[in-house]
């Protein structure tokens, strides 16, 4: 998993940690070893509309109202800055600020010294986790570019309202939309995030429109108050998923679809490899959330994936109507060598007048109309109430964390010990139709190409450390 700027898997997220829980909801929320300025701020700022130039290193950036990066402009955020966004919102209506980008966007933290885009510390509490105090990032139609890179993003997710740009960009609808942490909506435009923490946010993680994509070593946790995934992406985009640890997302970890494709807008294509994904899907009432979701026509190659305590299996809805652009699958598509481990742990949450589901393993096994026996999935691992399949994490609890929390504990480690069954069983990478887009030519941003992580010979996110 070499990328060209030293991208490396586990080494950033071990250092870049989530919040514990707190015994007191009006405590913050500790951001653990990774929340910047450790030193006295190098200076301080107040911004709000547009905004351009170069955000000094371990600064602070309170921002009072929306603000936007202007077309053919760019604002480069060096490492350790601390943007901290009003909760107020803007106006009468309290509409939550944004951060629009028409043009170019590069977050350049560092492991040791990550780019932090947050709320008052004393509003970072685990009561506030899915409230949405903040919109996010809008990656506009005009946008050529944006790097996120040892950056972590939180408590996003506001609603959109009349008067928030997105609606009055026709991005997002007033009154139907929360925001995504990350929106993208450029066909053209290259987006590299990575190492990166995306988390505690109402609606998705990223949600892409459009552009070509590398979403690789990232953390995800509690995406989602009552819906929303990890990574959504839609038609016009190009992307490779990799080597992602996605905790509690509230619907799915990966939603690919190629909804809305057009003339303009190519169909949707997803190389999705080598991601965790856990306790997806259970927050989530219907049948339509566990862990990867596929449909619209996308044209996805889904594999080495390790699912743990999800509620089902990927899925594949109108999987019948093969390479229907309005609703059906692309029979190209595979979604194969996949691993799905289950705890003995019961469900706090269980829909009995839907599917009644409330282990992992049952969820698995169930008889889900959008599993597609024998074709997806045809050659992965999947637990039973007598085989879950545990992968052996070096420390975390597979039969002993609930199934529906989405705290994260920065001291879990999702490398697996020696002798797991996750090193062996995976697909070898030798078929090119299932190489990564970008892992020889790579992405070029701000003048630095960057290149995804070959495909791994286990499944999951890491192997052994």
């Amino acid at each position: 998993m070499n990328f060209k700027k030293y991208l490396l898997a586990g080494t950033a997220m071990m250092a870049m940690s989530f919040f514990a829980a707190c015994s007191d909801d009006d405590q913050p929320v500790n951001n653990g070893g990774s929340e910047p300025g450790g030193d006295e701020p190098e200076q301080t700022e107040t911004v709000s509309g547009e905004v351009e130039g170069t955000w000094t290193a371990n600064s602070v950036v309170n921002v009072s109202g929306h603000i936007t990066v202007p077309e053919g402009k760019s604002l480069t955020i060096e490492e350790g800055v601390q943007v901290i966004f009003s909760t107020s919102g803007v106006g009468t209506n309290h509409v939550p600020i944004e951060f629009t980008v028409e043009g170019n966007l590069y977050c350049e933290g560092t492991e040791a010294n990550p780019v932090l885009l947050s709320i008052p510390e004393a509003e970072r509490t685990e009561d506030n986790t899915l409230k949405g105090m903040w919109g996010g990032i809008v990656a506009t139609e005009s946008c050529d570019e944006m790097l996120i890179d040892h950056t972590i993003i939180e408590y996003t997710g506001g609603q959109v309202t009349d008067g928030s740009p997105a609606a009055s960009a026709g991005i997002y609808t007033a009154g139907d939309d929360a925001y995504p942490q990350i929106t993208t909506n450029n066909i053209n435009g290259n987006y590299v995030i990575t190492n990166s923490i995306i988390r505690n946010g109402w609606s998705d993680g990223i949600y892409l429109m459009g552009g070509n994509a590398i979403i690789a070593n990232n953390t995800f946790a509690a995406n989602g108050y009552d819906g929303a995934e990890a990574v959504n992406v839609k038609a016009g985009c190009k992307v490779d998923v990799a080597g992602n640890i996605m905790f509690s997302p509230n619907t799915n970890g990966l939603k690919l679809s190629s909804s809305g494709q057009s003339e303009t807008r190519g169909q949707a294509l997803i190389q999705a490899y080598n991601n965790t994904i856990i306790n997806s899907g259970w927050r989530r009432d219907g049948e339509k959330g566990g862990c990867i979701y596929v449909e619209k026509n996308a044209l996805v190659h889904v594999f080495n994936n390790l699912m743990v305590n999800c509620k089902f299996r990927a899925m594949t809805p109108s999987y019948t109507l093969a390479n229907d652009p309005e609703e059906g699958y692309a029979d190209a598509s595979v979604i194969d060598y996949n691993y799905y481990a289950s705890g003995s742990q019961e469900s706090e949450i269980v829909f009995e007048d839907e599917s009644g589901v409330a282990y992992a393993w049952e969820g698995y096994n169930y008889a889900h109309e959008d599993y597609n026996q024998g074709v997806v999935d045809a050659h992965s691992l999947i637990a039973t109430q007598e085989d879950g399949k545990d992968p052996m994490f070096v420390n975390f609890d597979i039969n002993g964390v609930s199934l529906t929390s989405y705290t994260y504990d920065d001291s879990w480690d999702f490398h697996v010990q020696s002798g797991s069954p996750v090193l062996t069983g995976a697909y070898d990478g030798t078929d090119a139709t299932m190489a990564p887009f970008f892992q020889t030519s790579g992405l070029t941003v701000n003048g630095e190409t960057y290149t995804s992580p070959a495909v791994a010979n286990h499944f999951g996110a890491y192997g052994i450390e």
